[in-house]
């Protein structure tokens, strides 16, 4: 059997075995506690965001849920952010307004302005998100609280981007649709290893106790996935699948702006424990060698029937994989895009993990 036949067959395998064990995941039927209601303080961390903060500090002061605080620090911003945050903490009762006007050296600007806020936070449960997000209901905090419990300390939920028109819009979405999948079914399975700060809850004594971001403080990003990636077990971190959990982002508007957020990511997912690395590793090399063998493997005639069988096989779960998680999570795919937006998936990934790991530092914003 020629060596690229048996190394397509191989990369498929490897693409069937992960794929069927997240639709598994998701297949179950989890516990259907529900937790006390817990006191929350909803923390978000603002750089030059007063638009974003216009639209989001309504949403989050009109949340259906009997004690909350709501928490922005304001990082050293040169907009008007200052005066919205002044005004809501003069008129507000459980709203604060936090001020970075200087941060230490090497350390990452949002990682100290996360820091105060944890610090200064009145309840033991914080909930995180940024100021370019918007809660899909005035129900998140409910949602997320109902994974609450004296064993859970961390909870994931999910955060996909809002619907546009285009073909960046749509990979945007599918790229963090595949990326939720793998997350929340690898939580579900007792293996968590990353969550997003979009919409993430942990106990503030949990943060504390670790010493909060202290081992990648200088690190841009990571106050989300290396946090959890550091703290996590398959007993203490629990995944909201509820569709009233979601909460949505402000997706990137060009091609260029997007390579380089994902270049940040994906460095920063350089630092993620071995086996972590080993698992997403597996799949995404998996995942790029079925595209790239996919022309070569149908060159050989004598196992065409073969090639494009396994070949269509995959397709066909990972469409349906998309479309019930997606409908699962209350964000509704487009799954039919589903081929599509995968053969460019693996394209991206292919040279924008290239990259990353060549990667040492990283600027975004301010830091």
């Amino acid at each position: 059997m020629p060596i690229i036949l048996i190394c397509f067959l191989g990369a498929l395998a490897v693409q069937g075995i992960y794929l069927t064990l997240y639709w598994i995941a998701f297949s179950r039927k989890g516990d259907v506690e529900v937790a006390e209601p817990q006191p929350v303080s909803v923390i978000v961390s603002a750089h030059d965001e007063e638009d974003n903060l216009r639209e989001l500090i309504p949403m989050l002061l009109q949340q259906d849920y009997p004690e909350f605080e709501v928490i922005v620090v304001d990082d050293r911003s040169n907009d008007e952010t200052f005066g919205i945050l002044h005004h809501y903490a003069q008129t507000t009762k459980n709203f604060k307004h936090l001020e970075v006007k200087q941060k230490p050296e090497h350390v990452n600007g949002k990682k100290f302005a996360l820091t105060l806020a944890i610090k200064a936070a009145a309840h033991e449960w914080v909930l995180l998100t940024d100021a370019d997000c918007r809660p899909a209901s005035n129900h998140w905090i409910k949602s997320m609280s109902t994974c609450f419990s004296k064993d859970v300390s961390l909870v994931a939920g999910y955060s996909p981007y809002e619907k546009r028109a285009g073909l960046l819009n749509a990979f945007i979405r599918y790229e963090s649709l595949l990326t939720a999948i793998q997350y929340l079914s690898l939580a579900l399975m007792g293996k968590p290893y990353m969550g997003v700060g979009r919409n993430l809850a942990y106990k503030k004594s949990l943060f504390l106790q670790n010493k909060g971001y202290s081992t990648h403080l200088g690190v841009t990003g990571g106050d989300d996935d290396l946090f959890v990636n550091t703290v996590a077990n398959r007993l203490n971190l629990k995944p909201c699948l509820l569709k009233e959990s979601i909460v949505y982002s402000k997706p990137k508007l060009t091609w260029g702006d997007f390579y380089l957020q994902k270049v940040r990511h994906l460095s920063v997912g350089k630092r993620y424990r071995t086996i972590d690395k080993l698992r997403l590793g597996a799949f995404n090399i998996s995942l790029i060698l079925t595209w790239l063998l996919f022309v070569p493997a149908l060159l050989l005639p004598e196992f065409l029937a073969v090639v494009l069988t396994a070949f269509i096989a995959r397709i066909i779960i990972l469409f349906f994989l998309s479309r019930t998680v997606s409908r699962k999570l209350g964000d509704g795919f487009e799954a039919w895009k589903v081929p599509f937006l995968d053969f460019i998936f693996a394209i991206y990934y292919l040279v924008t993990g290239l990259v990353a790991l060549q990667t040492n530092k990283i600027r975004w914003k301010k830091t």
